[in-house]
């Protein structure tokens, strides 16, 4: 589907969007491992979270949707039942890697595969940490989907020094964890997005810089009430569309503010964004509030590796607006976008090109240097929905607009990005 982008005069008005894709993920997750009825407030309505909602029911969890709630009964410790069929996490790598470390623990084999993106994805980075807790987990050739996951009775607790900043590595190993007695230590060198540990209630503390955390059984979620905030990085598209229009102000009402995931709104603070916090509360263990968004003159900053984590996902919207920000934008450390949706570092520097900017590609990153040299850009998705919503963004900021082909790759993340755009953007 290709969608064109009018360009956008002013932004107004307010917006609540759709709850926050990590935090839907694990809310499911874990009311599916409790023993009851739990309920997930503002669960995302995705393509992903969606993935997530069909595995558990294939393995005997009832869950049900009724508009943005979701209502799940849980099978308890180890009380899934072996599928029927593969288990498909279609494009969402969270589904796929925290699923296969509770797989690990059931007493019955089980099959994941994916859609033909997530099956180019690096599982490997899973299956060495739950082998080495004595899981028995065979990936493709290539260390890819699908994931053949064999009963084990030999599942024991480790202490793991993660070796790459993933939440989602991190998180796959703590929820095999969650099945033993003993207790399982995950060190992590540099924070990532932390909602298991807070959601779970874990025990973390500090050694020099690096996180320790830990997870044992007698951490096993109970049924209770979710309440999910709504989505910082789906919010960075409105953000940055607000900040770079003239004349603009936006309030986007109850925003994750996660201290693991706002560094994006440091970073454009830091550049000179107008963001104004209010109604800041900590809700289930996260911090929430809304934004108020003003039209401001930015400045490229330095972005030091050890952020890089912390914003992954919003890394293409940001390079927006760095390319309209004085100087020149540079991302480095960040060859973890490589292994995306889309090889992520490609799909922005092709994209750009294409508007006359110029582009140095890195191996780790890649540099935007001057504005566009056109008044009207065609984009390609790649197949990747935050590909997809960033040229949607630079479409609009365009003097004839733009177009993006394979559009409804947002699906994955924001189906009614168009509608949202709708609603707060004059022409």
């Amino acid at each position: 589907m290709k969608v064109f982008f009018a360009p956008v005069r002013s932004v107004e008005g307010e917006l609540k969007l759709p709850g926050d894709k990590s935090i839907s993920h694990r809310a499911v997750i874990f009311s599916a491992l409790a023993k009851g009825k739990s309920s997930i407030k503002n669960c995302l309505n995705s393509a992903d979270v969606n993935s997530t909602i069909e595995v558990f029911r294939s393995l005997g969890a009832e869950i049900e949707r009724n508009d943005n709630t979701v209502i799940v009964k849980g099978r308890g410790f180890k009380g899934f039942e072996a599928p029927r069929d593969f288990l498909n996490a279609g494009n969402s790598g969270t589904t796929a890697r925290l699923i296969a470390g509770i797989l690990a623990a059931q007493n019955f084999p089980s099959v994941i595969i994916g859609d033909a993106s997530l099956s180019r994805r690096p599982m490997g980075r899973i299956v060495e940490p739950l082998n080495m807790m004595g899981a028995k987990i065979e990936a493709a050739e290539g260390g890819t989907l699908p994931l053949k996951i064999f009963p084990s009775d030999s599942l024991h607790a480790i202490e793991y020094l993660l070796p790459v900043a993933s939440a989602q590595v991190k998180s796959a190993v703590l929820l095999a964890g969650l099945h033993l007695d003993e207790i399982t230590r995950v060190i992590e060198p540099i924070s990532t997005r932390n909602h298991t540990e807070k959601m779970l209630n874990l025990k973390v503390h500090k050694e020099e810089k690096a996180n320790i955390i830990e997870v044992s059984s007698a951490d096993y979620p109970e049924p209770k009430e979710y309440s999910v905030p709504s989505d910082i990085s789906t919010a960075a598209f409105f953000i940055v569309l607000t900040l770079l229009t003239k004349n603009s102000e936006l309030l986007i009402r109850n925003v994750l503010l996660n201290d693991t995931r706002a560094g994006v709104l440091k970073i454009l603070e830091r550049m000179g964004a107008v963001i104004e916090k209010s109604h800041v509360e900590e809700l289930d263990g996260e911090m929430r509030g809304d934004l108020l968004v003003r039209s401001s003159e930015l400045e490229n900053v330095k972005i030091e590796a050890d952020v890089i984590p912390n914003i992954i996902d919003e890394i293409p919207i940001l390079s927006v607006a760095g390319l309209f920000a004085k100087g020149k934008f540079v991302i480095r450390g960040a060859q973890e976008l490589r292994k995306k949706e889309s090889d992520r570092i490609k799909s922005l520097c092709e994209n750009y090109a294409k508007i006359g900017v110029e582009v140095n590609e890195f191996d780790d990153g890649f540099e935007l240097i001057g504005e566009p040299k056109v008044k009207y850009g065609e984009f390609e998705s790649f197949g990747d929905h935050r590909i997809a919503m960033t040229f949607a963004v630079l479409s609009m900021l365009l003097e004839e607009g733009g177009v993006v082909e394979d559009f409804e790759c947002v699906e994955i993340s924001n189906p009614a990005f168009i509608e949202q755009i709708q609603k707060i953007s004059v022409a």
